[in-house]
């Protein structure tokens, strides 16, 4: 991995040099669009809607529009003079519990490597995060855009994750949730019993991306085929789907069946249909000892 950033975590006046490094990859399979009729690929061209000549990169300034309608040009220069006084530093600003960080605030992450000969300051950060179970916030620079962005500790290393800003998260209520009939008590159960039927450790091995998988399947067919074609393929049948659910309670009890819980925790339901059945085969077992006791005693007055 190449880093992307350097510079330095401002711990009070503890100074720890560090490198950046991405965290993450997209493993989505990458395409080109090309024309249809003859396979051309497809290619962009800047062109300027004034002069309609070609513009480079190099060449492109920046626009901002105000909503009544005011333009604004920045250049590199502009964007040069703004004040960026953390560039190359990452100062904590302050240490909350891990859990206060709400999940959908999390985007970016990013490994941070020691960049001294002697890492025992960065060492002793991580061991501290670790024992406190705590998380620093702190502002990191990156691009000319400063982030609020969290620090924690990951396998003993440093972790930095940017965060949204609270205006980024959109606030929304829906209107279909005021009205919504609470869950009944039996309902609860049942779908408390199912979770605890499905709950195990948390491994991201035993998932994959299928998606990816069978395309690359299919690319690889088409590959051996010489053609460049994909070869055709049945289509997959539709999975059923109730678009509503009626009974909740019956869907709850074969979701419990399906899973292997059904037997521990049964339904009202189900307890009512097995009362409700007649116990014949029992009272005929019942009564055949009495029949046998019966003709044996008619047997010895005959004798």
């Amino acid at each position: 991995m190449r880093s992307i950033w350097k510079g330095s975590i401002a711990f009070g006046l503890v100074n720890v040099p560090v490198k950046v490094y991405t965290a993450t990859e997209d493993h989505d399979i990458r395409f080109h669009q090309v024309h249809a009729e003859d396979g051309g690929r497809i290619k962009y061209d800047r062109v300027c809607t004034v002069c309609g000549k070609s513009v480079t990169f190099a060449d492109i300034d920046k626009q901002y529009e105000s909503p009544e309608g005011e333009k604004v040009v920045l250049t590199d220069d502009d964007f040069a003079k703004l004040p960026v006084a953390e560039k190359h530093e990452i100062p904590v600003l302050q240490f909350v519990p891990s859990d206060q960080i709400d999940p959908i605030l999390y985007d970016k992450t990013y490994y941070l490597e020691p960049d001294s000969n002697t890492p025992k300051a960065y060492v002793l950060l991580a061991a501290t995060l670790d024992r406190i179970d705590r998380t620093a916030l702190v502002h990191f620079t990156l691009r000319q855009k400063t982030r609020l962005a969290a620090m924690r500790v990951r396998d003993g290393m440093l972790v930095l994750q940017t965060l949204l800003w609270p205006d980024e998260v959109r606030s929304v209520s829906f209107e279909s949730l005021e009205d919504a009939t609470a869950p009944r008590p039996q309902e609860v159960k049942m779908a408390e019993t199912l979770v605890e039927s499905m709950s195990e450790d948390f491994d991201p091995g035993q998932y994959t991306d299928e998606y990816q998988v069978e395309l690359q399947r299919l690319l690889d067919e088409a590959i051996a085929s010489g053609d460049g074609k994909a070869p055709e393929r049945p289509e997959a049948a539709a999975a059923e789907s109730d678009a509503e659910v009626v009974d909740l309670v019956a869907a709850l009890q074969r979701s419990l069946e399906a899973s292997g819980a059904g037997g521990g925790d049964e339904s009202g339901t189900a307890k009512k249909t097995r009362k409700s059945q007649p116990r014949k085969a029992p009272a005929r077992k019942a009564a055949e000892p009495k029949a046998r006791k019966t003709a044996q005693k008619r047997t010895r007055k005959g004798a």
